[in-house]
């Protein structure tokens, strides 16, 4: 029994696992945003389901359209079944804790052969026929005496974090896709809008200047111009039907349908009245590492990477593991289940690997150079996300100045308009005033639901960016 000593010693150094145990890298702090918005402060928890945040603009088609999104978007159902093969890893990796138990049936009728060596030099070998019955159990136990089953189920459970977290980010960004899809997709109904009034317009005015060019009231310029703007207003909004197609295309894929069988119809944003653009929280930057989803798949491969580094670690030291077999063996099936036939054994074997040429250095260096890669690509997240907040965030405040001074040039434009208009009734002007005045009222309509459009855009992107819905501070205290 001098084995026992060493066995018992080898059992008590159970549990220390090699390599590095986890340490989140180390960013460098912000404490505040560039942008100053009137916003809410708000109490971000990445535990908390981020919850269906469209639903703050009021839009019931769109919320239509995320729900068949979720239901039937085939990246969600890539994520899912991703994340199902994570969560198996981890069942997998756990069962490397636990014994394994082996059963093992055997029936043979053997012959052995009168040439074979014999077991000395006075005795010849004879041939016999016999069979041979078992039935066996065996029982084996890979002690973890350096950490290496610890650290692939820590490696396991990382990937399972970050597929979990993979998950929903791909939720997030097919949502807001959706979302600035469907936003674009009114804006630019909006602006297909404007065109047909200004094509039903234009088309007016050369009626009216060829009856008048007919009877020698009006020049053949007018005419000429009149008409030039009218195709190159035809022009336009071909470009923008055919635009509306690929947002309509774009869309069917992000709901599961295909293409040719999603038509939705027309509905332009409305250009008059204040824009309904919802009040968001911002918080401040340290929160957003608490909220971006894909920060937090950054961080867990990051933690995955440095398990990795204690299982490449543990292939260097020794590996024991315990055996034991039990079971019945017997020339006869009739005496198989029996006491002369019961035999058993138990063991230890202890491996070892002296030279290897460097091979298990290897594999250290290598999962040293892929958490230094992981832990590269975690900061460059955050750093983009800080990004993605700042742009959307400048983007909402130009979006609304501008806006501001598009609806201004229009009431502008539209107010030149009538003078123009009068004034060539009056026989005061010529029809050049009215055409150019026209064509800028088209213009500042136009670019007032593109802006309007871009608006609802980016204050999905900043959701986004923001890593999904939120409540704010007051709010979740009343609740």
């Amino acid at each position: 029994m001098r084995w026992v000593i060493p066995l018992v010693a080898a059992l008590a150094l159970a549990g220390c696992a090699a390599g590095p145990d986890y340490v989140r890298p180390q960013l460098a702090e912000v404490p505040a945003w560039q942008a100053s918005l009137p916003w809410q402060q708000g109490e971000p928890a990445d535990a908390q389901p981020k919850g269906e945040w469209w639903t703050v603009f009021g839009d019931t088609e769109l919320n239509a359209l995320q729900r068949q999104a979720l239901d039937a978007n085939q990246n969600l159902q890539l994520a899912a079944a991703r994340l199902a093969q994570a969560r198996a890893g981890v069942r997998a990796a756990e069962a490397g804790r636990w014994p394994t138990l082996d059963l093992n049936a055997r029936g043979v009728r053997q012959k052995t052969s009168a040439n074979r060596p014999g077991s000395s030099y006075d005795s010849q070998s004879t041939s016999t026929v016999q069979n041979d019955f078992s039935l066996l159990a065996a029982v084996g136990y890979e002690v973890d005496l350096f950490g290496r089953v610890a650290r692939e189920i820590e490696a396991a459970n990382a990937n399972r974090g970050q597929a979990e977290a993979d998950a929903e980010n791909v939720r997030l960004l097919v949502t807001a896709e959706v979302a600035g899809s469907w936003f674009s997709l009114r804006a630019l109904d909006a602006e297909l809008d404007v065109l047909r009034q200004g094509l039903a317009f234009q088309q007016r005015a050369v009626d009216v200047l060829q009856a008048r060019y007919e009877e020698g009231t009006a020049s053949g310029l007018e005419l000429a111009q009149q008409q030039a703007q009218r195709e190159a207003t035809l022009t336009q909004f071909d470009l923008a039907e055919r635009q509306r197609k690929l947002l309509e295309h774009a869309l069917a894929t992000l709901i599961g349908t295909p293409a040719p069988l999603f038509q939705p119809p027309p509905r332009p944003l409305s250009l008059d009245g204040p824009v309904a653009v919802p009040t968001l929280p911002l918080g401040v930057p340290a929160t957003l590492l608490q909220r971006r989803p894909d920060i937090a798949a950054a961080e867990r491969q990051v933690a995955a990477a440095n398990a990795l580094i204690g299982v490449a670690s543990a292939a260097r030291f020794p590996s024991l593991r315990l055996s034991a077999i039990g079971g019945w063996d017997s020339s006869e099936l009739s005496s198989l289940v029996s006491a002369p036939s019961v035999l058993w054994s138990l063991g230890a074997g202890l491996a070892y690997s002296v030279v290897d040429g460097g091979r298990n250095a290897a594999r250290v260096d290598a999962a040293q150079a892929q958490h230094q890669g992981a832990s590269a690509l975690y900061r460059l997240t955050v750093l983009r996300a800080m990004q993605e907040v700042e742009d959307s965030a400048a983007s909402l405040v130009a979006y609304d100045q501008a806006r501001q001074h598009a609806g201004a040039a229009t009431v502008s434009a539209e107010r030149t308009l009538a003078i123009a208009t009068d004034r060539y009734r009056g026989g005061v002007a010529s029809y050049l005033e009215v055409v150019t005045a026209s064509q800028a009222v088209l213009n500042n309509r136009r670019q007032l639901a593109q802006l309007h459009g871009q608006q609802l855009v980016s204050t999905v992107q900043l959701i986004r960016a923001l890593g999904g819905g939120w409540q704010p501070a007051a709010e979740n205290a009343a609740n």
